[in-house]
């Protein structure tokens, strides 16, 4: 152990930091909330904030705002420096600190309300410890139930803490870990700023009411089947094993889900044998292919940057030499409404060959004009992967950045 460090219950911290119940760092007792059911909003009466009223990530979320019409409803105002946890159910240990800024809150019966004493403990330290790993092992040890998953008021003020004996060290990490939520919540609105933009493009530029320079003359209707040979799927025999995990790629509908969103596909969780394919009706898809799913869930695409086979749920295009793959790529990704309209199954929706064949879309006259309109849309697709990958990393800094601070690896006083 390194010197100026000791064991305690909750693993190793500084030999100046203490482990105590959350109860001695309360102002008063943990309080459960209002029991009354929630009513339309209607800003004549009190805003309700219940267990789904928080997001994952601890905010007050202003989408489903109700309103709550109760004699006693102005006892449980939250006040600044509260926090409320859920108490039951899938969603036990989610915790909120109160922020002023969402406006005058009654938490509901679901929720318990804790009201830390702000001269032992800052409570943006207790929100920042709230999600933390160590938080989140005792609230699964402490949350099991022979029914579904609870913690009572007595239960969370046994929580223990580990805490700075010194305030401001509590102040200076809850601190230093709401600038990194801050970064976080500024690149999570930049990417849904970033994305609306390109969604607005794409209504445009696909559809022919905006052109880029040098473009010009009226676009022309096309059936898919003058853009794309359209090829279907197939599954060999699951009963003989030599068809199977023979390095041939063959796509399902979990892969193109595994991209989110991301639109090249350069390998399969399962792969069949050549023997495989020729004894099924799975066909080779050449690269830079358009699979697209077409049962249950219909206009999934992603481009294919390896040859590959898929499954039956699909129709795959392999674009005319007069058709640029990127564009067609973005073109078959707004049509998903259209597919749908299309689609027959009472079992499932499915949208056959035939359908596909003669569904008619704008394109431009020109490959290059389909081109530019593609490189635009990849250049932005581009963009949005960098701040993807930001944020990614901010997250996992962030991460990193609970576990040595609130354990006192790292010390900021």
């Amino acid at each position: 152990m390194n010197s100026g460090y000791k064991e305690s219950e909750v693993g190793t911290i500084p030999c100046d930091w203490v482990v105590v119940p959350l109860s001695d760092c309360l102002s008063t007792s943990p309080s459960y909330g209002v029991n009354a059911p929630a009513v339309k909003y209607d800003s004549r009466f009190p805003t309700y904030i219940r267990i789904t009223d928080i997001t994952e990530d601890g905010k007050f979320s202003d989408e489903s705002r109700a309103s709550v019409v109760h004699p006693s409803a102005e006892s449980y105002f939250l006040e600044s420096g509260d926090l409320v946890f859920a108490r039951t159910g899938a969603s036990v240990g989610k915790s909120y600190l109160y922020d002023p800024k969402d406006g005058a809150l009654v938490y509901a019966g679901f929720l318990i309300r804790i009201r830390p004493n702000p001269n032992k403990l800052a409570p943006k330290f207790l929100q920042a410890y709230a999600k933390s790993k160590t938080y989140w092992n005792w609230i699964k040890v402490n949350s099991m139930r022979s029914g579904q998953p609870g913690i009572n008021g007595r239960e969370y003020a046994s929580l223990p803490l580990a805490i700075p004996s010194n305030r401001a060290e509590q102040e200076a990490i809850a601190e230093a870990l709401s600038d990194a939520d801050a970064l976080i919540e500024s690149l999570d609105q930049l990417i849904a700023k970033k994305r609306q933009i390109k969604q607005g493009a794409m209504q445009e530029l696909l559809t022919g009411k905006r052109r880029l320079p040098g473009f010009s003359g009226a676009w022309e209707v096309k059936r898919l089947e003058e853009l794309a040979d359209i090829r279907s799927g197939g599954t060999p025999s699951t009963t003989q094993p030599q068809f199977w995990d023979g390095g041939v790629m063959w796509c399902t509908p979990t892969d193109i889900t595994a991209l989110n969103g991301f639109k090249y596909l350069s390998n399969t969780s399962r792969t069949i044998s050549i023997e495989g394919l020729k004894a099924s009706s799975a066909e080779i898809i050449p690269t830079h292919s358009i699979v697209m799913t077409s049962r249950a869930t219909i206009g999934e695409c992603a481009i294919n940057t390896v040859p590959m086979t898929t499954n039956q749920g699909f129709k795959n295009f392999v674009p005319l030499d007069t058709v640029d793959a990127e564009f067609l790529y973005y073109l078959l990704t707004t049509q998903r409404a259209g597919f749908i309209g299309l689609c027959s199954g009472s079992t499932f929706l499915e949208i056959g060959k035939t359908q596909l064949s003669g569904y008619q879309v704008q394109v431009p006259k020109t490959k290059s004009e389909q081109t530019a309109i593609a490189t635009v849309l990849s250049d932005m697709d581009t963009e949005l992967a960098a701040l993807e990958s930001r944020l990614a990393k901010a997250r996992q800094i962030k991460q990193g950045m609970m576990q040595e601070l609130l354990t006192g690896r790292i010390r900021l006083l």
